[in-house]
């Protein structure tokens, strides 16, 4: 960078410390959930691959949710606005899986319910946040 000229840093912080912050608490999510299974599937009558299946969507979430997170922390870092709207393309599969667990699994407990709505109001946040930065980035770049 040549002497005298200031360059503006326009990656947002809130929206860094979201992603941060819903990166550990997927991973307690996670375990939580593999946890409720083992209850669940020691105690209630699931019908036949149901548990197996609800069981796999968790993993593939879980897959979907770290790729998410990895590209919008990368992104706002480093200022790119592509990796911020792959991050905000992944939210919407985030979405729907945390809205299965919230709603239509085959038994839902009370604390799965408390979980998937905390995590459905990061994903809110953090897709608010996204797009405030798709924007500032959008208009900072150079013509």
């Amino acid at each position: 960078m040549a002497a005298g000229k200031v360059q503006a840093i326009r990656s947002s912080l809130p929206y860094q410390i979201l992603l941060y912050c819903n990166g550990w608490y997927y991973g307690l999510f996670f375990i939580a959930e593999i946890l409720i299974f083992i209850y669940k599937g020691e105690t209630l009558p699931f019908p036949p691959s149901a548990l197996g299946g609800e069981v796999t969507l968790l993993f593939i979430l879980a897959g979907i949710e770290a790729i998410r997170i990895f590209f919008g922390q990368k992104g706002n870092l480093t200022e790119r606005m592509v990796a911020v709207v792959l991050c905000i393309a992944l939210s919407i599969p985030s979405l729907f899986g945390a809205l299965y667990f919230l709603l239509w699994q085959t038994y839902v407990l009370r604390i799965e319910v408390i979980l998937s709505a905390i995590q459905l109001a990061f994903l809110g946040l953090e897709l608010i946040f996204g797009v405030i930065s798709v924007v500032t980035f959008a208009r900072a770049a150079p013509y």
